[in-house]
């Protein structure tokens, strides 16, 4: 049988547009050998320090500014709507910025979803992990050095259970936002997509810090909205008191539940790879 008769046989071959990138190995130990690997690392941790410096600031200012105490009023400030403005708009800028150096997940929970979609490799999601935590933690530091007599009084930026919401609330609604964001990273970044529809040219970070902006609306008032599990643990670890650590595991646990069920969601449901994976199982089967 000729290469060209199998490629009718199967037909689908002839019209597929797009490449599925091959899965990334576990383990890739050629990846340690390059310096964009290493570049990459660096700009997680200097994107998810923007992110916190430039967020947390936002959060202690408008605290600040609607302090009874200080003279403040409920209308001053940004309101609730700026600081989810905050958010979704440095996602926005920070992916469009690092996209094409790391991938620009500036969160574990995408960078969880994405391992787990076999997008990226163990070591390069477990280092990008960690200098997501460390650029927060810097970033968060940052917000204290210069807001020093704010910083503590306005609670840090610290992710808590708003008063009267139940530890299964807010777990739920970790997991749901986590969920819009990384189905929404799913979709944006989908080679598939970007070939059919070409003639939208879709920015992909405009979605994405759409998501995250969107979300933060909708759960702010209750858990301040993580979604990002090094933002909770920047704060909460600049911040340190016990209320902040308290509810600290939900925002690791609610985050990657929802990152994970996006994944799945998105490769087996939506594009199907259960089916394929099955059907080229039972063909390989047939043959033998």
């Amino acid at each position: 049988m000729t290469k060209d008769a199998g490629v009718a046989e199967h037909g689908s071959f002839t019209t597929k547009d797009y490449h599925d990138p091959p899965p990334a190995p576990l383990i890739d130990a050629e990846e340690l050998t390059k310096w964009s690997f290493y570049r990459a690392i660096i700009a997680e941790f200097i994107a998810t320090l923007l992110f916190l410096y430039i967020t947390v600031l936002t959060v202690i200012g408008y605290k600040s500014q609607t302090d009874p105490d200080l003279k403040g009023d409920q209308c001053d400030g940004v309101g609730i709507l700026g600081i989810a403005w905050a958010f979704g708009g440095m996602i926005f800028i920070l992916v469009y910025c690092t996209a094409g150096i790391s991938g620009g997940h500036i969160n574990p929970a995408v960078t969880f979803g994405l391992f787990l979609a076999r997008k990226v490799s163990l070591i390069r999601a477990v280092m990008y992990m960690v200098a997501q935590c460390l650029g927060a933690i810097c970033g968060v530091g940052l917000v204290k050095a210069f807001q020093k007599s704010y910083y503590k009084k306005y609670g840090g930026g610290a992710n808590v259970l708003a008063d009267g919401i139940s530890t299964g609330v807010g777990l739920a609604a970790e997991i749901i936002g986590t969920f819009v964001l990384v189905y929404t990273v799913f979709s944006a970044t989908d080679p598939k997509r970007s070939a059919r529809d070409s003639h939208v040219p879709v920015l992909a970070p405009l979605p994405i810090g759409f998501a995250v902006f969107m979300v933060h609306l909708a759960t702010i008032p209750i858990t301040g909205t993580g979604i990002n599990p090094a933002r909770s643990l920047g704060a909460a670890v600049i911040y340190d008191q016990h209320e902040a650590w308290d509810d600290h595991w939900i925002f690791w646990v609610g985050p990657f539940i929802g990152a994970a069920v996006a994944a799945f969601y998105h490769q087996f449901i939506l594009r199907a790879g259960a089916a394929k994976a099955l059907g080229s199982f039972r063909s390989s089967a047939s043959h033998h």
